[in-house]
Formats: C-alpha cells, structure tokens, sequence
C-alpha cells in the first residue's frame, strides 16, 4: 500500500506495525523513527498542503484530530475523494484500538494484535507497581508557558501520570486541554512540574524562566528541586511510545518502586525478540 501520515503520532504508530516501508509522503513534525527523514515532507500538521497529497496517490492517508485546527485537512480529503481514516485518541486504550483499527486497514491485522497484547500487558505490569506506591504525588504538566495550557482529564497524560504513581493537578478538569494561569498552579502548589512545551527541544526549554515567576519560590516543587524538563514527543503524542515515557516518568518520581529506566521502548524489544525467534 502507499500510505500517507498527516500527524507524527500517526506516523509513529504506523512504525510500530512495520509499514513505515509503506510510506510516501509525511508531515513536517513527524520525526521518528530516523529513517523516515528522506521522504516527501506535506507541510505542518495543522496545515497539510493536499494537492502534494494528492500527487502521491495514496492508497490511505492517516489523518489526525489530535490538535485544534486539522479538521481543515480533514475536510480537503473528504472533499477530494481521497481514501482516509481518521485517528483521534485521548486514552491509553484509544491508541491500542487505533492500531488494532489500522492494523485491519493495511492487512497487518495479526500483528497489531500481538502489539496490543503486549501494550496492554505492560500496562498492566505498571499498574502493579503503582499499587505498592505508598504516597501519591501532585504533578503539574505544562504543555505551553504563555498563555499556560496544561492536560485536563481526559487525556493520556492523566493516566500516565496516574501509572507513574502520581495524580495530574487536573485531573478533575473533563477537557482534554486547559487553558489556565500560573496564579492557579501557586494554589494548587503541586509537588512535581514536568515541562513538555509542545514542539520545543528539551535543550531550549529554561527551568529558570519558571522559578522566577511570582509566587514561584513558595511552591513545593521548587523548594525541593522537583522539576523536570521532559522529552516532549515521549509525553504529547498520542503513540505507544507513551510507554517509553512511562518507563522514565516512574522511575524519576519513585525509583525505589519502579525499574530504573534502561531507555529501551518496551514494545519494539519486544518486537525484536519475537522477530529473532
């Protein structure tokens, strides 16, 4: 099949069921795995140049509701009769029937059923581990500094958060983004801050700009060092890389719980000693 992705995180899981051999074209932010780098590049995510789409020919184009703003793309493959699907996860669970979902489409239906086993299973194994966590700690998730937007309840980093052995600040908040105000995070004071600016490299994210803003010094998270610039394609796509970020969340809040993280993605070692057998 010749296979279009308009969304890293589609690009992603398009990788873990081996078909990014299948690829001809991807959007400009799809960065993983490394080898993609040389193929046609469609323009940003939130604004795919279609007739490049259309040139490609695809068989089936990825398409994404994950950020405000796609559905314009959405609306020129409708409009153009170019065959899609459209993936829109907010749970752990959405991602691992969005591969069993894609796995049918691009007969690879087999092997997204062995991923999503192990996907699940490995949930599962950290769910056990969070279990024997004896305190819960607050974290505090910024997505965007200015204005601040920070993952509400209905999105996946609550329920990494919550395997990590911690509690997302808002939880409680049912939106999968929420625009809010540093004077709310000081009240809430939690103990952790992760910073994942969407889109910006962990070496350009400054801790510093944080600490000096108002309120700032009184807050737990500061007083005792707790926060933490993130790898953000680990933690703001929707992938089974999540898993990955799990692995590294968890052992940075409660190493004496959870297995020192390797750095290995537990679903390609996986993977890879399924293959060598």
């Amino acid at each position: 099949m010749r296979l279009i992705s308009i969304c890293p995180s589609n690009t992603e899981l398009l990788a873990y069921l081996g078909l990014e051999q299948s690829l001809v074209g991807i959007d400009d932010y799809s960065d993983w795995p490394s080898h993609i780098q040389t193929l046609p590049r469609l323009g940003p995510d939130l604004s795919i140049n279609i007739d490049k789409v259309e040139e490609l020919k695809p068989d089936l184009v990825l398409a994404s509701l994950s950020v405000p703003g796609m559905e314009k793309n959405i609306e020129e493959l409708k409009k153009r009769n170019i065959p899609h699907i459209v993936l829109n996860p907010q749970s752990l669970d959405d991602i691992a029937e969005d591969l069993l979902l894609v796995g049918k489409r691009t007969g690879t239906a087999e092997i997204a059923e062995k991923i999503v086993k192990h996907y699940r299973h490995f949930i599962s194994n950290y769910q056990a581990y969070t279990d024997r966590v004896n305190t819960i700690s607050s974290l505090y998730w910024e997505w965007w500094p200015k204005p601040i937007f920070s993952p509400g309840g209905v999105n996946w980093l609550t329920e990494i958060s919550s395997l990590a052995g911690a509690q997302n600040v808002f939880s409680h908040v049912k939106v999968a983004s929420h625009q809010t105000n540093w004077e709310e995070i000081v009240s809430l004071d939690p103990d952790h801050i992760c910073l994942v600016w969407v889109g910006v490299e962990q070496k350009k994210m400054n801790p510093a700009l944080v600490r000096k803003r108002p309120g700032a010094e009184k807050m737990q998270a500061m007083i005792n060092n707790q926060i933490h610039i993130l790898d953000e394609p680990l933690y703001c796509r929707p992938s089974p890389r999540l898993l990955l970020g799990l692995k590294k969340l968890a052992s940075l809040l409660h190493p004496s719980v959870f297995p020192a993280d390797d750095g290995v993605d537990p679903l390609l070692s996986h993977l890879e000693k399924k293959r060598s057998s």
